[in-house]
């Protein structure tokens, strides 16, 4: 039931009225996680695990309200409403959450958008010692698995039939749409830019500026050949 209190803030009034409403554990979690996934710019780790933790609630608010529904039904079930608040569907919910099965390193790969997220939800089905060893071919060869690389990675882990050498014999191969480029690291850049820009957006910047530099430099010369 809910009271009325007053709460003091530190915006020019001592005192507000205010509605307090008792709470539980679950209650307590979907409410912060429902704030947060609120914030206009999210990364794929903070939506991931936003996700993660707003069912584990919804399944223990579950546990209590509907004891006819089987565990998979439940959890799909609540990754469609976690979804529909969202504006996303129960599958994309579901590959968010497998993020979060990710070594840190990897994680923060899809975060600067280096790793797309359909190549990183299959291979997050790797154990974390595999997980290391990719994370080592992929700095070994300078390149990232593509989605078809990362569905044969997945079956294999599945058959117990990946080993080390396999991902790094898969991850030296040579992509049809591979070309030559100047690589900078990340830890390099991101001194320059705002904390939250990924990858992508280092990249569409360095460009965009050297486009400008090129036309000034092109003006500068036709103002030259002018004179």
């Amino acid at each position: 039931m809910a009271t009325t209190g007053f709460l003091p803030v530190k915006a020019g009034f001592s005192e507000v009225p205010a509605l307090i409403y008792p709470l539980d554990r679950s209650e307590a979690m979907i409410a912060v996680v429902d704030s947060n996934l609120h914030r206009e710019r999210l990364l794929p780790s903070e939506k991931a695990f936003s996700y993660k933790m707003k069912m584990e609630a919804m399944k223990q608010q579950g546990k209590r309200t509907n004891l006819t529904l089987s565990q998979a039904a439940t959890k799909s079930n609540t990754a469609a409403e976690i979804g529909r608040a969202q504006n996303e569907s129960r599958d994309k919910v579901f590959r968010y959450i497998r993020l979060t099965h990710l070594i840190p390193e990897l994680l923060d790969k899809v975060d600067e958008g280096i790793i797309a997220l359909s190549p990183a939800v299959e291979f997050s089905y790797l154990s974390e010692a595999q997980l290391k060893v990719l994370l080592d071919a992929m700095s070994l060869n300078d390149c990232t698995p593509s989605h078809a690389q990362s569905i044969r990675m997945k079956k294999a882990a599945q058959q117990g039939t990946l080993s080390s050498e396999g991902i790094y014999k898969i991850m030296s191969e040579k992509k049809a749409n591979q070309t030559e480029r100047i690589s900078f690291k990340v830890q390099d850049l991101r001194g320059f830019f705002p904390k939250n820009f990924t990858q992508k957006q280092m990249t569409d910047t360095i460009l965009k500026l050297l486009y400008d530099y090129n036309r000034k430099l092109e003006r500068s010369r036709r103002s030259r050949d002018e004179r």
